[in-house]
């Protein structure tokens, strides 16, 4: 489990909750080298202030503690803590929503670029479409547990087949000007996981609802040759299994 865990790391939703409070932001970064024996004693200054600079925290803040830091400095912090054991890949946990929107672009952009510097595997859970086309290379839709839709970001993004993505896609903000407001929610209220609905789990709130997806399990089927899509609406082509 220990090797693992330096292969895998997290960045949690909530930065500063993620945080020990009484260690500071030079014991909150020795602890995984120590704990992980990544370099000897008389290397860890200098591997600290590799890993500030890395995730650009300003030397002065390595005697202060996660109270003292703004929630952007904070997950700057949570970042180069999970970067610290040299992992191969990082799983972002919904890590931007608690975070401003400008904080959240600068964190985006910081984690692009580790990407690509590094060469790291990341893993993005979140409701933030931007980030996920700024991120990653494919996309799995989820709706109350189950992907509904899964294949290259860019494609589903321009393309979204399924009727929940579809809605999600159409409730993106435009950076334009001149463009109109997002259009209005769903209908309806998402049921309780413990008394999910027959057939596909959507239907209820669906706009192209059919008989059958009151009923029936929804197919898999891979539409275009690259985007798969559980869904009725989508019959033609080969069944693929889950």
């Amino acid at each position: 489990l220990d090797a693992f865990r330096r292969r895998a790391q997290v960045i949690f939703r909530d930065p500063i909750a993620s945080l020990n409070p009484r260690l500071t932001v030079a014991e909150t970064l020795a602890e995984p080298l120590q704990v992980h024996r990544i370099c000897p004693p008389k290397e860890i200054p200098g591997r600290l202030a590799d890993l500030m600079g890395l995730v650009g925290l300003a030397p002065e803040l390595r005697r202060l503690r996660p109270a003292a830091l703004s929630a952007g400095q904070c997950q700057r912090l949570a970042i180069a803590r999970a970067l610290a054991v040299q992992p191969q890949f990082l799983l972002a946990d919904d890590a931007l929503a608690a975070l401003e929107v400008s904080t959240q672009a600068q964190i985006v952009n910081l984690l692009a670029e580790l990407q690509r510097q590094m060469e790291l595997g990341l893993i993005v859970i979140g409701q933030d479409l931007r980030a996920v086309r700024r991120l990653c290379q494919r996309v799995a839709v989820m709706y109350l547990g189950r992907i509904v839709e899964m294949g290259p970001t860019e494609e589903i993004l321009a393309k979204p087949r399924h009727p929940y993505t579809q809605a999600l896609v159409a409730a993106m903000p435009k950076m334009r000007a001149d463009a109109p407001p997002p259009v209005a929610a769903l209908a309806g209220e998402p049921p309780v996981a413990e008394r999910l609905p027959p057939g596909c789990a959507f239907h209820p709130r669906c706009a192209k609802v059919k008989t059958v997806c009151r009923s029936g399990s929804p197919p898999v089927r891979r539409v275009d040759g690259s985007v798969t899509v559980w869904c009725h609406l989508y019959s033609e082509g080969p069944a693929v299994r889950r």
